[in-house]
């Protein structure tokens, strides 16, 4: 007993002083907590119980991945003819399809071949096989785009997650994309990066990674004159990648308001209706 009350005791004036185990295992030389800095938290269109998409947005982030993106992340999950919905016509599908290859097959020979891509297939691969990709991006794999936003999900801790639950709070994977994209920075002093990584204090698997910084300024043209900028293609692709990952979360806020909605009138008439027969029963 006297050996366990020693090593609660520090454990809580730890705590009353603000000091968690993370910090004390940093102090001794452990691997500390990532990511180091939390995502910075927007204003997304699609936040909250009511959020719809931004169709503008989306069309701009879209063209973020494919000029930007796609040479080295895949979405494999997402069928260009799913792209309607963001306001595109089918003839405009039809011709962003057309700029790709995939691979089909086998043939009347049993050989696989590449053809045009169509509006039924899915955007696909740069690269033949995890291997060739990782030994293209100094030896780690792109992951793919489809389910990214959903994916990478930071927590926010107590109290925060307990009000997340009333207010639909459903954009970690958006804001972690938008801190990651631009939060490159120089290392500060006394910590090392490996050669041929990144410093980038936002990433959650370390303090560096191998990719590259992605964006900079005006290096995608807006049809629509929105800004030019880091921080414009980072918020429009981030959008893009959650409407990958969740296309129909507008349908699916909808009808969940639409079954609370009834919950509350089923019960307020099961309680009038309880109410009413036990005040006649003498």
């Amino acid at each position: 007993m006297k050996k366990l009350l020693a090593s609660i005791v520090p454990f809580a004036m730890a705590l009353a002083i603000g000091a968690g185990p993370v910090s004390a295992a940093e102090e001794e030389g452990a691997t500390p907590h990532y990511p180091i800095n939390k995502p910075r938290e927007l204003d997304w269109s699609f936040s909250g119980v009511f959020g719809t998409y931004d169709k503008a947005q989306l069309q701009r982030g879209l063209k973020v991945y494919v000029e930007l993106c796609s040479a080295c992340h895949s979405m494999d999950l997402v069928a260009f003819r799913t792209l309607e919905d963001l306001g595109y016509t089918e003839d405009q599908v039809k011709a962003l399809a057309a700029n790709y290859e995939v691979e089909d097959g086998p043939d009347g020979d049993g050989e696989m071949f590449t053809r045009t891509a169509v509006a039924t297939d899915h955007f696909p691969s740069p690269f033949p096989n995890p291997e060739a990709a990782a030994a293209a991006n100094n030896g780690a794999v792109p992951p793919d785009f489809s389910l990214l936003a959903k994916a990478r999900y930071v927590e926010r801790g107590f109290p925060q997650f307990i009000f997340d639950i009333f207010t639909a709070y459903n954009e970690s994977g958006p804001n972690y994309i938008y801190s990651l994209l631009t939060g490159y920075q120089d290392p500060p002093e006394g910590v090392e990066v490996p050669v041929g990584n990144y410093y980038n204090p936002y990433f959650i698997s370390g303090a560096s990674l191998a990719m590259a910084p992605p964006l900079y300024e005006e290096m995608v043209t807006y049809d629509d004159g929105s800004p030019e900028t880091v921080d414009q293609y980072a918020r429009d692709v981030s959008a893009f990648l959650m409407w990958a990952a969740e296309p129909h979360m507008e349908e699916r806020k909808q009808t969940g308001f639409m079954v609370i909605l009834f919950l509350l009138i089923f019960s307020a008439l099961l309680y009038l209706t309880k109410k009413s027969i036990f005040s006649n029963k003498d």
